[in-house]
């Protein structure tokens, strides 16, 4: 290893970019929504939705800018979370990786420069939008730049398995979703849940830490791939009631799951989750056990539709995986609050 230069403490970069109190009451206030929906006390439906990643403040915070107008539109029957995803998991560890790595996707890599982009992205949205907003915790040891402006954060089917990523979101005071991971072994999920839901002892960037154990972690299905890599979704009815039953059998409190239109589910065919929204919410009409546990949907979507390459050019188009475009998401929107 080359080690380049030694990077700012969180506190560091907490102080050069600060929440005002203004922004640190309306988070508050954002997390006190998202929790009633957890804990059963709000019927609302969770949409946890935006680009697959965020390559670019502009067009973010325009895709934010668009979405707060259709929030305000639905919010009697949705409770909206916007994606502002910083980390981009590859799997081969190649391509973009996301902001935190290359804030300019075109550019080399400048961690020092991405730490600053996605810390003054989420602030940015939170002041102009008030929408606190989700991230995914690929690097457990960096979730402290933005502990204190996410509302949600999600781990992956790549990480759910990885016992420094449970640990942390033990010691976390907000929403965790724990996907499935890419065999689709929901035990795998089921003792991810289990783990980050108790508390634990371990060390965490230097100091040894005592957790209390978060009552807010959950499932996310999103599919998964069979042996020969063939697409293996997991959002039909059936598999919600194998969850229920799962939850039941661990006998863990506040059963919960958010389904993810996308990924294996949708075979990365962005047209298909529209069509697997309405399925979920037909399915939560149908048992009132996968109503209770159903919480919301996470959908990928962008200002335009499909995606491109990094280089492509095109404004507000996904450089990774292929999202929803904006006519398709706002009338998706208005669809699904219409189910409710």
């Amino acid at each position: 290893m080359e080690f380049k230069r030694r990077l700012p403490a969180t506190t560091e970069v907490k102080a050069m970019y600060p929440l005002s109190e203004e922004l640190i009451l309306k988070k508050e206030s954002n997390d006190k929504e998202i929790k009633k929906i957890f804990t059963g006390e709000d019927n609302r439906l969770l949409l946890i939705i935006g680009p697959c990643s965020a390559d670019r403040e502009d067009s973010v915070l325009e895709y934010l800018s668009r979405l707060k107008k259709v929030s305000d539109e639905v919010k009697d029957k949705i409770l909206v979370i916007p994606r502002i995803y910083t980390n981009k998991p590859r799997t081969t560890g190649e391509g973009y990786k996301g902001m935190l790595h290359q804030p300019d996707p075109n550019s080399s890599p400048d961690m020092l420069k991405g730490i600053i982009a996605i810390r003054k992205l989420h602030l940015r949205a939170l002041e102009q939008t008030g929408f606190s907003c989700a991230d995914e915790m690929l690097y457990p040891e960096n979730h402290n730049y933005l502990d204190d402006v996410l509302s949600y954060v999600a781990v992956g089917a790549r990480s759910v398995e990885d016992q420094q990523h449970r640990l942390t979101a033990s010691g976390l005071d907000i929403p965790v979703g724990m996907k499935n991971p890419t065999s689709g072994d929901i035990k795998v999920m089921m003792n991810s849940i289990f783990a980050a839901k108790h508390p634990h002892t371990f060390v965490y960037t230097g100091w040894e830490v005592h957790t209390r154990g978060n009552s807010l972690t959950h499932a996310i299905l999103r599919g998964s791939v069979d042996k020969y890599g063939k697409n293996i979704p997991n959002y039909h009815y059936e598999d919600l009631m194998l969850l229920w039953e799962a939850y039941n059998e661990s006998k863990l409190s506040n059963p919960a799951v958010i389904v993810d239109t996308n990924h294996n589910n949708s075979g990365k065919k962005f047209e298909e989750q529209p069509r697997i929204a309405k399925e979920v919410l037909h399915s939560t009409r149908h048992s009132g056990d996968i109503n209770k546990m159903v919480k919301g949907l996470m959908i990928e979507s962008y200002l335009e539709d499909g995606c491109q390459k990094p280089d492509g050019g095109e404004y507000g188009k996904s450089i990774t995986d292929p999202c929803l475009g904006w006519e398709k998401t706002e009338r998706l929107i208005h669809e699904l609050a219409d189910l409710r």
